[in-house]
């Protein structure tokens, strides 16, 4: 084998290793962002230090809406409500405390992020209600549902209600036991870095004619 083929195959062996370690690096860095994707699942909620975005604060908002009245029924749920109070607090009084630093890309973030979150807060109400709906029909109640899942009544308030989300399994099981569309059981809504990932990578690809839609639900 000539000695110039020998030293070609040791080239393109060390591109591909460079590749392969490109590779590995971006995958770790869109690993480690799609781990910070469920910073406000109620389980996580007593690790948050804080809110980094007007959309948290939108969605700490309305958990802490729910969690108000849900307290009552669970107490458990206490502390989690008190460190959302907290949260909430601390962010208005970071971000909005002084008015003449409020900028108007602040403003606008704002607005989006609470039509954001009044998008999810419609999708998860009539998903409730439709589900509720097919439970009546089927001479059942949400404790059964809840039996069926194998979820004690009050986790399953919480799916319910929104504040912890469905596992898949229990969207397959409610799809084909009632027959509701997975449009009306899945959201349709995308975490802020998953958005800014397929924005990026769409931006690189050749021709890539796809889009995201619906762009006033897009994360901010």
């Amino acid at each position: 084998m000539p000695k110039y083929f020998g030293l070609e195959i040791m080239m393109n062996m060390i591109q591909l290793f460079k590749e392969i370690k490109k590779q590995l690096k971006f995958g770790c860095v869109i690993t480690e962002k799609l781990s910070k994707m469920d910073r406000l699942d109620i389980d996580n909620i007593l690790k948050v230090d804080e809110l980094n975005s007007e959309l948290e604060f939108e969605q700490a908002t309305a958990i802490l809406g729910k969690l108000r009245w849900m307290v009552k029924e669970d107490n458990s749920l206490e502390p989690i409500r008190q460190r959302l109070l907290e949260l909430i607090e601390k962010y208005e009084a970071k971000n909005w405390g002084n008015e003449s630093e409020i900028t108007y890309e602040q403003i606008k973030e704002s607005d989006l992020a609470e039509k954001i979150v009044n998008a999810e807060i419609y999708f998860i109400q009539k998903r409730k209600e439709r589900i509720k709906e097919k439970l009546k029909e089927n001479g059942m109640n949400q404790k059964d549902l809840g039996k069926i899942l194998g979820h004690r009544p009050n986790y399953m308030s919480e799916l319910m209600n929104g504040v912890r989300p469905f596992s898949r399994d229990d969207i397959v099981i409610i799809h084909r036991l009632f027959d509701i569309d997975f449009n009306d059981l899945i959201p349709p809504f995308l975490k802020k870095e998953v958005t800014n990932h397929i924005k990026m990578t769409l931006g690189k690809l050749k021709n890539a004619k796809a889009r995201l839609k619906y762009k006033d639900l897009e994360a901010v």
